[in-house]
């Protein structure tokens, strides 16, 4: 079974307000899947995201 995480859980992990990881999945700056009202996010998916954004730096 893969890992999901809420956004309360995100949010925690990349230390930010709740509210922020439902704008950045709304306008798709973080991958993220929505399952009727509640997005889920893929641990594996956060960490390739981080990945990738700490390379544009």
């Amino acid at each position: 079974m893969e890992d999901y995480l809420t956004a309360k859980q995100v949010a925690k992990y990349l230390q930010v307000k709740p509210l922020t990881v439902y704008q950045w999945a709304r306008k798709n700056r973080i991958p993220a899947i929505k399952i009727g009202r509640i997005w889920r996010f893929k641990k594996e998916d956060i960490d390739n995201f981080l990945k990738k954004d700490s390379e544009k730096v």
